[in-house]
């Protein structure tokens, strides 16, 4: 009972650190933008196909969603020789590319290790033909590159040691077992081995944690407790928030206001490497993915998936050289940077370093008329590519008008500096403030206009359709609709929405959409009302929002 009291009480002191955030080993961090995530292990040899079959899915995930025995998955090991891994050529790209960081899974949920473990046979020295630690030469590279290191570890999912959690239940007798002996004998023991054997970790990346409680996460803290600037996500479980958010697979609209947050994000549909997966992002869409998360005050982790042979697929080389050649001429506009105080931009994103603004322009105005509204006094404003030819300013009361050159420098992202004098004056969002009243709830709609995306509105129990009505104590023009939802792209939530506005006695349509239970932005003709209200109709679930923003133009 002492050894558990004692645990609990460690786990308290060691979160309540992690939540207040340890600022001094975030700084690199913050500064940093942009780090790559690999998913590589022994999924990328069956590479999402199964008895002839493609297994629906991620990558990764292929053992547990193609419901493979473990003795049928064990034989792939015998098939993963990456004996084309070039670490030095990876990190090379990284650094290319303009990452700051590299974060590696040295265990994902199939429980192979990419790292010689004592504990278990079940890893690259003992079941592999390779035969070699893969992750001491990377980390040996990054060091020498100048790149920060991480792991990923899956703490609680494991689908071939026994005991072992599993997302939906084990689906072979072979993974039956007690989960606190398998944390006790395999996981623990391997977060040891992966902390001291490689001369200090900077990020340690947790995920999925089922059946993690406060008393078994406090197993995991106390032997984190000596290593103060190691860098640890909100994954771990029993209550322990970490270091950083992390959604994945999307920007929120909002960001995370006041905590540090990080979107991990693949270039395809798939973390590990799938043969059949060809739905690439374009370079375009990375590019203004990094700008907006940056916008927002947080970090990009983009994703690579290896093949078996140690090779990274050429699109995905192809993706980071275009995105390298942008930063190499926009660097400044994102690394060390702050995020927007502009609430929303319909043109575009913003960042902000020292009395520097960044204008990250994506819509590119027709007749060169920039608006930005900020109040301050702009000393002068010039493209970053060509700083040397000054923009001409027009002020214009609460806003400036920078005139660009008719002809667009950069289609996908024209980054613009305005050198401004004082603390950004901007103009807040129009429901700052207001009173947001609810049709039903469980959940407290003043949520809804908090400017904290961790808390939400819900409608009452087994209601399916919800109205939320806002007095912006005025006529204001609004323009723009943004949402915030509380739940993942995968659990494949949609919400209808209608956003109406009252003109006179009557309700009228300003804009109409689906959601799909992440949030969204939507622009539309601008309309001008006192009283507008968003009507929410689901099929199967009561409607939540976190968020519910309006803006006009700018």
């Amino acid at each position: 009972m002492k050894k558990y009291l004692f645990a609990i009480s460690l786990f308290a002191a060691l979160s309540a650190n992690a939540q207040t955030g340890n600022q001094g080993k975030m700084a690199w961090w913050k500064d940093a933008k942009f780090g790559m995530f690999i998913h590589w292990g022994v999924y990328s040899v069956p590479a999402g196909i199964y008895e002839g079959k493609e297994v629906k899915g991620i990558g990764e995930w292929i053992m547990k969603n193609g419901k493979i025995p473990t003795t049928t998955y064990k034989q792939y090991a015998k098939e993963f020789n990456p004996v084309n891994y070039n670490p030095e050529a990876w990190v090379k790209m990284a650094k290319d590319a303009g990452m700051k960081y590299i974060v590696i899974t040295s265990k994902h949920h199939d429980g192979f290790a990419l790292f010689d473990s004592k504990v278990t046979d079940w890893d690259i020295m003992d079941a592999s033909p390779y035969g070699k630690d893969l992750l001491k030469p990377l980390v040996t590279a990054c060091r020498k590159e100048g790149i920060k290191i991480g792991f990923y570890y899956s703490q609680s999912q494991d689908w071939n040691h026994s005991g072992g959690a599993a997302a939906g239940g084990h689906w072979d007798k072979a993974q039956d077992g007690d989960y606190d002996s398998y944390l006790d004998k395999i996981a623990i023991p391997q977060v040891k081995e992966i902390l001291e054997n490689y001369g200090g970790l900077d990020i340690l990346w947790w995920d999925t944690p089922q059946e993690m409680t406060p008393e078994r996460a406090a197993r995991f803290m106390a032997v984190l407790k000596d290593y103060p600037n190691l860098i640890f996500n909100n994954r771990l479980g029993g209550s322990i928030e970490g270091d950083t958010e992390t959604p994945e697979q999307f920007v929120p609209a909002t960001g995370f206001p006041g905590r540090n947050w990080e979107t991990c994000m693949t270039m395809n549909n798939t973390w590990g490497y799938k043969s059949t997966d060809h739905n690439w992002k374009s370079p375009k869409v990375l590019i203004r993915q990094l700008a907006d998360v940056v916008s927002k005050g947080g970090n990009l982790l983009l994703n690579v998936g290896p093949t078996s042979l140690g090779e990274i697929p050429e699109p995905s080389i192809d993706r980071l050289a275009e995105m390298g050649k942008w930063l190499t001429v926009n660097r400044e506009s994102i690394y060390e940077t702050i995020a927007s105080p502009f609430p929303y931009l319909s043109w575009g994103r913003a960042t902000q370093k020292g009395q520097k603004l960044y204008l990250h322009v994506f819509d590119y105005p027709a007749n060169g008329a920039l608006a930005v509204p900020i109040s301050n006094k702009i000393k002068k404003a010039y493209l970053l590519a060509d700083s040397k030819k000054k923009l001409p300013i027009k002020s214009e009361g609460s806003r400036s008008i920078i005139t660009l050159p008719l002809q667009v420098l950069d289609t996908i992202n024209t980054v613009v500096v305005v050198e401004f004098a004082g603390k950004p004056s901007v103009a807040p969002s129009p429901v700052i403030g207001k009173q947001v009243t609810a049709s039903s709830h469980s959940a407290d709609a003043k949520n809804l206009i908090d400017g904290d995306r961790k808390t939400t509105w819900q409608s009452a129990k087994g209601q399916t359709s919800a109205t939320l009505e806002i007095d912006l104590a005025k006529a204001t023009t609004i323009s723009t609709l943004i949402i915030d939802e509380p739940w993942h792209p995968w659990d494949n939530k949609k919400q209808k929405l209608t956003l109406q506005y009252k003109d006179g006695n009557e309700w009228k349509n300003a804009s109409e959409g689906t959601s799909g239970g992440i949030g969204f932005v939507k622009n539309f003709a601008p309309v001008t009302a006192q009283f507008f209200r968003l009507k929410i109709d689901n099929k199967d679930f009561q409607p939540s929002l976190s968020e519910w923003q309006l803006y006009g133009p700018e």
